[in-house]
């Protein structure tokens, strides 16, 4: 859980902003509810490496220098983060890692980084494993624990073999703050998230080949970015708490609304997003105007999610007892807790159906309890 520049500010980032996030994210309630992550994405060094070969941070936009805005994010309660890539330059034209994963791993370790962010532009015909593996190896060589997030866009099945090389590995192209356009190689959340079903042929989707330390990656969130609705950033961060995302924020959280800081900071939706059994969630049930998401949880617990996946306001409904898997291993009966309404609905057994109007794009989010006895 955290939060990365690139959505909002893209290559526009300094020493400021970053200082002014964190203040924000301590105001806010943000890092106390588990967003401890701050990471700078492209753009935050110099346009070429100094005459021994080293990343140079720029002086402009980082008068003070890493190391220092490490301490800084430290001392108030924070991890640090940072971008590069596997290829020669970066997406946004900076000095790239190729050739310099070991140089720049202690690099990293000397300014106290805790995450990096690892692209996947300008790399030519090399091969995905074995970049992402040297840069690990030089992460390991430099001594520093570092969270490893590989950005590949998925394009070598990154699931399928990088569960002993990253911590979490993208699964698509990047996100844009729409609901469901496609943007040549960004796509609204939806798209992404129907890919996360579409890209296995598993029932489950991806899910699968997730689990505690080793995560699918389906990008940051647009959560209160002016591209959606509040309903699509309710949906958009109800979803990815069902399929176990990490949860970094893209927006200005220096300037949110009440409603979105609300929605960020929940505790009961965060709860089920950091589960400690981590099975991802998968999409249950589709037809052109609803989606039923479900999610396992520790404890006997289940997470459903119910879209409305219609462009205008429609009467949603889901039957608790057609969930037959939830009713197992002695489960006759389940409590039912709604997330967004803070209610509890009774039991599966005197309220097996919930059906309420939602407006285009919007959820209903339910927390689902074994009753004994």
């Amino acid at each position: 859980m955290g939060w990365n520049s690139w959505n909002t500010f893209e290559t526009h980032i300094d020493e400021e902003l970053v200082k002014g996030v964190a203040q924000a994210m301590i105001d806010n309630g943000m890092r106390d509810a588990g967003y401890n992550y701050i990471v700078l994405d492209d753009g935050w060094m110099t346009k070429e490496r100094d005459a021994d070969g080293n990343l140079v941070a720029d002086p402009e936009k980082f008068p003070n220098g890493m190391k220092a805005l490490a301490d800084y994010l430290h001392e108030h309660g924070f991890k640090f983060g940072l971008y590069n890539c596997a290829g020669y330059d970066t997406c946004a034209g900076y000095p790239g890692s190729m050739g310099h994963e070991y140089q720049d791993a202690l690099t990293y370790a000397s300014y106290g980084i805790d995450y990096l962010k690892y692209d996947w532009c300008n790399t030519g015909t090399r091969d995905a494993q074995e970049a992402y593996t040297t840069m690990r190896d030089a992460l390991y060589a430099a001594g520093r624990p570092v969270v490893f997030s590989m950005c590949e866009w998925g394009h070598s099945e990154p699931w399928t073999w990088a569960e002993d090389v990253g911590h979490l590995w993208r699964t698509t192209g990047d996100i844009i703050d729409c609901y469901d356009c496609v943007q040549q190689w960004s796509h609204g959340w939806k798209v992404i998230l129907d890919m996360q079903m579409d890209q296995a042929e598993d029932h489950q989707g991806l899910g699968p080949f997730a689990g505690p330390g080793h995560w699918n990656d389906p990008d940051m969130m647009e959560v209160g970015n002016p591209g959606l609705t509040f309903a699509e950033s309710r949906a958009h961060f109800s979803l990815w708490c069902v399929i176990a995302a990490p949860l970094i924020a893209g927006n200005d959280v220096r300037d949110m609304s009440p409603e979105i800081t609300q929605l960020l900071t929940d505790k009961e939706a965060i709860a089920i997003d950091q589960d400690k059994l981590g099975k991802q969630g998968f999409r249950y049930y589709q037809d052109d105007e609803r989606e039923i998401w479900v999610r396992e949880l520790s404890g006997g617990d289940w997470a459903v999610c119910v879209l409305n996946a219609s462009d205008e306001m429609r009467e949603t409904e889901v039957d608790f007892s057609r969930l037959y898997f939830m009713f197992q291993d002695g489960v006759e009966n389940m409590s039912i807790r709604d997330i967004w309404q803070k209610e509890n609905l009774g039991n599966t057994d005197d309220t097996p159906v919930v059906k309420r109007p939602l407006e285009a794009h919007d959820v209903m989010f339910f927390r689902l309890s074994p009753v004994e006895g």
